[in-house]
């Protein structure tokens, strides 16, 4: 696994990491999660079946919130509250969105994100407003016919909150 990248201001820092199987995107969620405090917003981005609601599983499985962390295809947004004294996840799926933030307002992520983590599938040009201080999950694997569980991800922390972050422990 590769060290973080040079940053500048506005891109705190950039870690590369490969994943070789779901059970390690699991992990990698768990440990992103020890990073993560109320306020944070986790964009995900990558093709069908790359791993984000894999990756959000161990968010979920880190963070300690109730129920099981599934896809939100279809109900565009699941809360999974804290079983302890973390903040809840809040997991929003906007695959079937189209209209920006404005189609976002009606979830109401501007009064959930101070008090919650927000993970956002598919969410690039539709939450970017919510905050200027932000993770930008990439996970790129093989397209096609293939079996191949390899995933290249790219993550960058975005803004003042993840300026003095050590992302690198994410490529442990």
């Amino acid at each position: 696994m590769e060290a973080p990248a040079p940053h500048s201001p506005a891109e705190s820092g950039t870690v590369q990491i490969v994943v070789t199987s779901p059970e390690q995107m699991r992990e990698l969620g768990r440990r992103l999660a020890k990073l993560l405090r109320a306020g944070d917003l986790v964009m995900l981005s990558g093709e069908l079946g790359a791993g984000k609601t894999t990756l959000t599983r161990g968010l979920g499985e880190g963070l300690g919130v109730r129920g099981a962390v599934t896809s939100p295809t279809f109900v565009i947004a699941r809360v999974h509250p804290s079983l302890g004294e973390g903040p809840p996840l809040v997991h929003v799926d906007a695959y079937r969105l189209s209209g920006g933030l404005d189609e976002m307002e009606d979830l109401d992520l501007d009064v959930s994100l101070p008090d919650s983590v927000v993970v956002v599938e598919w969410g690039e040009g539709k939450v970017e407003e919510l905050t200027e201080d932000r993770l930008q999950v990439v996970i790129h694997r093989a397209v096609g016919d293939t079996t191949d569980e390899v995933r290249q991800m790219t993550v960058t922390g975005l803004g003042e909150r993840w300026a003095e972050a050590d992302l690198s422990v994410l490529a442990a």
